[in-house]
């Protein structure tokens, strides 16, 4: 892979834990086997649940890790211009229309949607007009979806889980796209910051499999080059569940406090790795 760049995606919502290790230093591998360069990305649109302090512990914790990636740092929440401009886009090219409809998934939207826990459900389709939407322009104060091709199939071959195919409107239906208070989806946000970021493979958990179908549709809609894919496998606790914020205990301040070393934490992923693959 010729030029390779590679990223990292944290969200300031919490402490990095386990899993993230698991993601971010297999990202940094595949950075340095390709001769690469990693970019780190903020991804905080999240107004309700980002905290600078989390921004703070996220790099000292990359850092004791031994990840390294190559400044600046990007940040989403600086960048909404661009992302309303790909929205507008999308109303003029028919793609996407106003909604009205579930308030638990608005407020889901701008975090990355974990299949076990939070994905967006099928779209009901209650807003969605008969039609492809005629030309129009972002209003303030709607929220807005993409309309997907019902029926296709969306292919893409991953770089560890191998081939994967995924039905638009049976898989994953219309999705968010753009809220009413002016922010843009997880979905909107990666497909734009990834093709200005000029990222040749995401590596990301395997539980977002169905967001990088969503993000291939985008791609395609807007112009974007496709990239390349790498979903990791997932890390559990004790009884299975895969780790989120919520497993303080496992969080990389907390393993540290317990006197766990970095090379520690290294053999943990790369055990508990060998425990999670899952066989093809």
């Amino acid at each position: 892979m010729m030029n390779y760049i590679g990223r990292l995606a944290p969200s300031p919502t919490g402490l990095l834990h386990l899993g993230h290790a698991a993601t971010f230093w297999t990202a940094y591998q595949h950075a340095k086997q390709h001769g690469g360069t990693l970019l780190l990305r903020n991804e905080d649109l999240d107004p309700q649940r980002s905290k600078q302090e989390f921004v703070a512990a996220m790099i000292e914790d990359l850092a004791w890790l031994g990840v390294e990636w190559t400044p600046p740092m990007v940040v989403q929440s600086e960048r909404l211009a661009f992302y309303r401009e790909a929205c507008e886009r999308l109303l003029a090219a028919g793609f996407a229309y106003p909604c009205t409809c579930s308030r638990r998934e608005l407020a889901l939207m701008t975090q990355a949607p974990h299949e076990d826990s939070n994905d967006e459900s099928v779209y009901s389709g209650r807003c969605r007009p008969a039609n492809p939407s005629l030309p129009q322009t972002l209003v303030a104060g709607m929220n807005y979806r993409f309309r997907v091709p019902d029926g296709e199939t969306i292919r893409f071959q991953d770089g560890n889980l191998g081939e994967q195919a995924f039905i638009a409107g049976r898989d994953f239906g219309d999705f968010l796209i753009w809220r009413k208070d002016g922010v843009p989806s997880y979905q909107l946000a990666c497909a734009v910051d990834d093709a200005a970021m000029r990222i040749t493979e995401v590596v990301r958990g395997a539980d977002l499999l169905k967001s990088t179908a969503r993000q291939i549709l985008l791609q395609r809609a807007l112009g974007l080059p496709r990239v390349e894919y790498f979903h990791a496998a997932l890390i559990g606790d004790e009884n299975g569940v895969r780790l989120a914020k919520r497993h303080d205990a496992l969080a990389l301040r907390a393993l540290r406090q317990q006197g766990m070393g970095r090379e520690d934490v290294l053999v943990t992923i790369e055990q508990k790795l060998r425990i999670s693959t899952p066989v093809l």
